[in-house]
């Protein structure tokens, strides 16, 4: 059996979630690696050693000691969103390092970008790197992704993506949270959330997609005007022209976490919501019905643990992303690779751009 000594650079509550998510592979997968928990990192020691202690890592150490031990071989990336493309090139740099799993966003400016173009150049097929987007491993997207692929609903027209929270709206909750209120792109409703209904949106639509305008609503004491609450895109797609919108929101009261996905096409439509996770649904032109497929648990035909009949969590996901980082087994899955992880954050980036131009315009006190 294949053994991966894995390294965490961070040890929040993302952290979490992702030793959980590889601690439960044995369970869903009849074939994975044997993972060794050895090293996390983070800037404070005394979270770093707490994390360790608690979730089975062999050793806690600085960024610099974790940089220097040889015994890693995958990199996950999940601290501060400002030091995303620092700790990325680093890992580059580790002798042995062969998988980098990379939380959103991949960075936080224009520069950074293009220097993480010129980076995956350079790393070739040596290593495999992989984007925190794990909603595109969620059973019934997964799924709804290959109806829409087989082209059975025709050309996209224009399309609706949601994604919603409403905690913001709690002084406490934002006072717990004023790291996240950075300014845009590094921080905001749009990096945090909006990153993935983009990359949800780019895997239906492609990667190509184009900010036409940008709104952004939501006023609230010491939240700075650039770290959007609730913004929302116009877009076009140039292969095709359809158009739409996109939002994000943490102001959204009684969303709960709301991802819902609309395309409206020239022989029917596709719609797909996180409120009912288990199932995808379908409209042909003339049928007069819309169709409900019902997806559960089924990862087909590499699982469907504990059942096909069971809805799938969130953390389903994650568990599915990770299984596809550490095997590449899954040739139906779409994959957020670096170039897609790119893809997004370009949007994310220009959406500040817009944004800022929509306050100069129509906000008076900026």
């Amino acid at each position: 059996m294949q053994k991966i000594h894995v390294g965490f650079i961070g040890a929040g509550g993302i952290a979490r979630a992702h030793v959980y998510a590889i601690q439960a592979l044995k369970f869903y997968y009849n074939e994975v690696p044997e993972i060794v928990l050895e090293s996390v990192a983070s800037a404070r020691a005394e979270s770093r050693e707490a994390f360790a202690k608690q979730m089975g890592f062999e050793k806690a150490q600085s960024v610099e000691d974790f940089a220097k031990n040889d015994k890693i071989e995958a990199v996950f990336i999940l601290g501060p969103n400002k030091v995303h493309f620092e700790h990325f090139n680093r890992a580059l740099q580790m002798p042995n390092v062969k998988y980098i799993y990379l939380e959103k966003p991949v960075c936080s400016s224009l520069e950074e970008e293009e220097k993480m173009k010129e980076l995956l150049q350079t790393a070739g097929q040596d290593v495999r790197i992989q984007v925190g987007f794990q909603y595109l491993q969620t059973s019934s997207v997964r799924e709804g992704l290959k109806f829409w692929r087989s082209g059975k609903i025709g050309k996209p027209i224009h399309f609706d993506l949601k994604y919603y929270h409403g905690d913001y709206l709690q002084e406490s909750y934002r006072k717990k949270r004023v790291t996240r209120l950075t300014l845009a792109p590094d921080g905001g409703a749009m990096a945090d959330l909006g990153s993935h209904g983009i990359s949800l949106l780019m895997a239906f639509m492609g990667e190509e997609l184009q900010i036409t305008s940008g709104l952004q609503a939501g006023d609230f004491d010491g939240v700075p005007a650039g770290s959007d609450l609730f913004s929302s895109l116009s877009l076009y797609e140039p292969k095709t022209g359809a158009v739409g919108n996109m939002s994000a929101s943490r102001i959204s009261s009684g969303s709960g976490d709301l991802v819902s996905l609309e395309i409206y096409a020239e022989k029917g439509a596709f719609r797909y919501s996180s409120q009912n996770p288990e199932y995808f649904e379908y409209y042909i032109e003339g049928s007069d019905q819309w169709v409900k497929q019902v997806v559960g648990s089924n990862y087909k035909p590499v699982t469907s643990f504990p059942s096909g009949h069971v809805p799938p969590g969130w953390l389903r996901s994650m568990v599915h992303a990770h299984y596809q980082f550490f095997t590449g087994d899954d040739a139906e899955a779409a994959i957020a690779d670096l170039k897609h992880g790119l893809a997004v954050q370009r949007i994310v980036r220009e959406t500040a751009d817009h944004l800022k131009q929509f306050r100069e315009n129509f906000k008076d006190d900026n």
